[in-house]
């Protein structure tokens, strides 16, 4: 068997150019993006990466303690990769809500014992899955726009009910968020 290290790929991999389904959750599956303004954040990370040209956004959802993305990333954000950019701001901006006093988060939640940090909000090695066909990338924006309304959630009764997703977006047409793309264009 060749166990080449160098043939190794994290389950976070992305190939520039693709389009990937993409989850990133919160560090031990807290409910950190419960409250509207930690949702924000994510959104407006979105939209300033998406008016960079960074990265082009299909659907999302974002949920209590974890979002779904179907993206494609067209750059590097100057050293960095586009996910690692929104993840590391994300964290920033999180931490700095956090420390506004605003919600009941407590900053110690996330603490961690690493050398290169004190905190952490993302876990490590967020899901990527390349969309290779039509059928498959379909298949997971309606995984996306279902997410809220499962038994485990009940966060809305219809997908275009749920105010953080691009489900509005697919079944009316309606665009709130003016980074999203019609996937449909794309296969």
């Amino acid at each position: 068997m060749d166990n080449n290290i160098s043939d190794y790929k994290r389950k976070s991999f992305i190939e520039q150019g693709e389009i990937y389904f993409w989850t990133a959750t919160i560090n031990k599956w807290q409910y950190l993006l419960k409250g509207d303004a930690y949702k924000n954040i994510v959104v407006n990370s979105l939209k300033y990466l998406s008016d960079a040209g960074k990265i082009d956004v299909f659907a999302f959802v974002i949920m209590p303690n974890h979002i779904h993305l179907i993206w494609r990333i067209n750059n590097q954000n100057g050293k960095e990769t586009a996910q690692g950019s929104f993840l590391k701001y994300t964290a920033h901006e999180f931490k700095k809500m956090i420390n506004s006093g605003k919600g009941l988060v407590k900053l110690s939640d996330y603490a961690v014992e690493a050398s290169n940090k004190n905190y952490e909000f993302w876990q490590r090695d967020s899901l990527a899955v390349n969309l290779y066909s039509r059928d498959v990338a379909y298949q997971k924006m309606e995984y996306i726009h279902l997410n809220p309304l499962t038994v485990h959630w009940q966060l809305a009764k219809e997908p275009s009910d749920y105010k953080y997703s691009s489900a509005r977006f697919y079944e009316t047409a309606t665009k709130e968020f003016s980074f999203l793309k019609d996937l449909r264009d794309e296969f």
